[in-house]
């Protein structure tokens, strides 16, 4: 529309701007000749009235002076007449002008002793008329009196008014047909070819090829799109080389890495698209408060930390809350940005929710509700009416914006964890013909616990619409498999691992989620720099460095990971100005009590434990309190002796596997607890009760005076498995499991 206009208003402009001047031209000269006309009218009846009004005089006759005067009454133009003597008195006026008698005549003077007449506008009762003046001599040519005669000039204004009024007429006419003219033939040439272009590309776009038509367009765009035409025939030749070459490398490579990845996706993807669905955007932009310069910053998760690598490697779309206070700034009319921003890998879409969805949706259902239900970690969950409701409203507004990206032929749509539980069921009513993933990243629990849910039912029929559901573990497979044949209608296949729920039929899977080998990629200069910086800021020099990365959050055991600590020091006091705890903690949920609670209390016990064992410049913790990038922890991963993850319960835990995976030199010791998914294959790190606080302290001892060579032999067999059972791994059997469903 904005071009439209662009292109139409000039040209409306430039008419309406020679319209109005020959308007006004023409308007000045019917003005000019009614003016005129009027002149020699009132002149000719002057020069009529001339010889009566001389004989009135000569006479002295006032009564015939009257009944001359009275004559112009009737008269409709004609307002009257006024018969002045030689000094310049009014003898006789017609009765509707009397009022003229008042009004001041400068003139008149001049008229009489000039002996000339005169015409011209006056001001009479708020209007104008026209005044001629005409002197009446005597035989001798001496000046005995005057006649004036008065026209009434309004009907001048109106014949112009209407004149003005037909111009305007005439000028709105010829800017509708130029308007209309200008659209007819902007939608012949331009509009309608870009159209069809659009249309074509909508077909390619979305794997319709039998619906692609050739395009008989002649002159230069008829040329662009032939060409668009060639480069789209090259790039489907191309596509299906690049298939049938990646199939092939998949059979001789047998370490997973990115590129045997992206092999695997165009081999079983194919032209299907791929699309992700998480809550947590992978990349959000922000404005930071002092500077306030914009930066784009990866968030503190492990959802992101685990499917960036892939979306990197496969392309594809990811769509997810747009939460940075910039991000708006950065998206496109579709609300869309390719990333990562240095060098886009694959386009992000963001939603937009408002602070009531939000706060009921993300902050009330999903993190007051279900968070502490699968978590079993003794925090009530808390179940809101108004957070379903809202909770519902924001899983369709995703549903809304997926189906409108999902392409018309088969694709596959990949959902991430508990924010969207409900989403798969809405997507297979409009879409059945595309095969839905649900990876979910936090622990199942068992049956009794989740009954507690009083929306149990309709969560779970939302996720057996899915065709493949996975977890991190056997364990939370055995126990989704039961809550389904427990507290929902259905037939579960023990032997398949499936459920069977209105036809469809939902296989339950584990696929042990893992990290990226970043550890090739390290920079030894870059990293020795940011050590030496952490050792001096903080006093480091000769210490047994322990380190701690989580979000602050009550099942991550950060509070028995404190008290653990203190103990340790209680116990053993030989390791007093020894021995540093550093805490990496980002802060998360703040909105939410249990969350803003936790924060104060882990601040308050950091301050009383370093109180406590104070000396000197030595302090046994350090707490870092903020959002760190992968880029900002590493260096911490490289300098620590040991890796404190302490969990209460959780699903894997990505730190004990980045933290294995960034020891290349085969140091360090990961003490693990044993309520972590990852504890299951990390078998060689030092498993601990974080509940059993005494057995914690004495675990840290036990790792600090293990001997090099166990450590690296420990190290080096953790290092492998992380190696091998690799992020992309972990998508490449998702993406296998996922094809084989694939609908016809």
């Amino acid at each position: 529309m904005k071009r439209i206009l662009l292109f139409i208003l000039p040209i409306l402009f430039i008419v309406t701007a020679v319209f109005a001047g020959f308007g006004i031209m023409q308007a000045r000269l019917e003005e000019e000749r009614l003016m005129d006309d009027l002149k020699k009218k009132a002149m000719a009846v002057s020069e009529s009235m001339e010889l009566s009004v001389r004989h009135i005089f000569l006479d002295n006759d006032l009564k015939v002076a009257n009944r001359l005067v009275e004559i112009f009454q009737k008269k409709e133009k004609l307002q009257g007449c006024v018969i002045y003597d030689k000094d310049g008195k009014i003898l006789a006026i017609t009765e509707r002008i009397s009022d003229w008698r008042d009004k001041d005549k400068p003139y008149l003077n001049d008229i009489l002793a000039s002996r000339s007449s005169r015409g011209a506008l006056e001001k009479f009762r708020e209007y104008s008329v026209y005044s001629y003046i005409l002197p009446v001599t005597d035989d001798n040519g001496d000046v005995i009196g005057a006649t004036e005669i008065i026209y009434d000039t309004s009907y001048v204004f109106t014949i112009l008014t209407q004149l003005w009024k037909r111009i305007s007429a005439s000028l709105i006419v010829l800017l509708v047909l130029i308007v209309i003219i200008t659209l007819l033939i902007q939608r012949q040439i331009f509009i309608l070819p870009v159209r069809r272009l659009t249309q074509w590309f909508t077909h390619f776009q979305t794997g319709e090829i039998d619906k692609l038509r050739p395009f008989e367009e002649k002159g230069e765009f008829g040329k662009l799109i032939s060409e668009v035409e060639q480069v789209a025939l090259g790039l489907r030749v191309a596509r299906n080389i690049v298939y049938n070459k990646a199939s092939e490398r998949i059979q001789k490579e047998e370490l997973w890495t990115e590129a045997k990845l992206r092999d695997l996706v165009h081999a079983k993807l194919g032209e299907n698209s791929l699309f992700v669905v998480s809550n947590r955007e992978p990349y959000m932009h922000i404005i930071e408060e002092i500077t306030a310069v914009s930066r784009c910053v990866r968030p503190a998760s492990g959802v992101v930390t685990a499917i960036d690598p892939v979306m990197r490697a496969c392309g594809g779309t990811w769509i997810a809350h747009g939460s940075g206070n910039a991000d708006r700034k950065f998206v496109n009319s579709r609300n869309k940005v390719g990333v990562p921003p240095e060098n886009n890998k694959y386009i992000l879409k963001r939603i937009w929710l408002s602070k009531n969805e939000e706060e009921g949706y993300y902050y009330g259902f999903a993190n007051e509700g279900l968070w502490p239900l699968c978590h079993i970690t003794h925090a009530r969950p808390v179940f809101r009416e108004s957070d379903w409701q809202m909770y519902k409203k924001v899983n369709q507004k995703f549903a809304d914006s997926i189906l409108e990206e999902l392409p018309k032929k088969p694709s596959f749509l990949f959902i991430q964890d508990y924010h969207f539980t409900l989403l798969p069921g809405m997507i297979k009513e409009k879409r059945p013909d595309v095969t839905i993933a649900l990876f979910w990243h936090i622990p199942w629990p068992n049956p009794e616990s989740f009954s507690i849910c009083p929306y149990q039912v309709e969560i779970l029929s939302g996720m057996l619409a899915c065709d493949l559901i996975g977890f991190h573990v056997q364990y939370h497979c055995n126990n989704f498999l039961e809550t389904a044949n427990r507290l929902l209608e259905s037939r579960v296949d023990t032997e398949k691992f499936s459920i069977v729920r209105g036809g469809n039929e939902t296989f339950i899977k584990a696929f042990p989620i893992s990290v990226d080998d970043y550890s090739d990629v390290i920079d030894p200069k870059s990293d020795n720099d940011e050590i030496e910086k952490i050792r001096k800021e903080f006093n480091l020099e000769g210490k047994i460095i322990a380190i701690g990365v989580d979000r602050i959050d009550y099942t991550k055991g950060i509070i028995e990971r404190i008290q653990a600590i203190d103990r340790f020091l209680e116990k053993y006091p030989e390791y007093k100005n020894k021995f540093v705890f550093i805490q990496l903690a980002a802060p998360s949920r703040t909105h939410i009590k249990r969350y803003h609670d936790l924060m104060g209390e882990i601040d308050e016990l950091v301050e009383k434990k370093n109180w406590k064992y104070s000396a000197g410049e030595w302090k046994p913790m350090v707490y870092l309190k903020k959002q760190f990038s992968p880029e900002e922890i590493k260096p911490y991963y490289l300098l620590a002796d040991m890796c404190i993850v302490s969990s209460l319960h959780d699903g894997m835990n990505l730190v004990a596997k980045e933290y294995v995976i960034s020891k290349k030199d085969l140091s360090g010791v990961l003490l693990l607890s044993r309520f972590t998914g990852a504890a299951r294959e990390l078998t060689d790190s030092v498993q601990i009760n974080p509940y059993s606080i005494e057995d914690f302290a004495d675990a840290i001892k036990f790792a600090i005076e293990m001997p090099a060579e166990e450590k690296k032999r420990h190290m080096e067999k953790m290092r492998a498995i992380v190696k091998k059972n690799n992020v992309y791994r972990w998508a490449g059997n998702i993406i296998t499991e996922l094809t084989s469903l694939k609908k016809a």
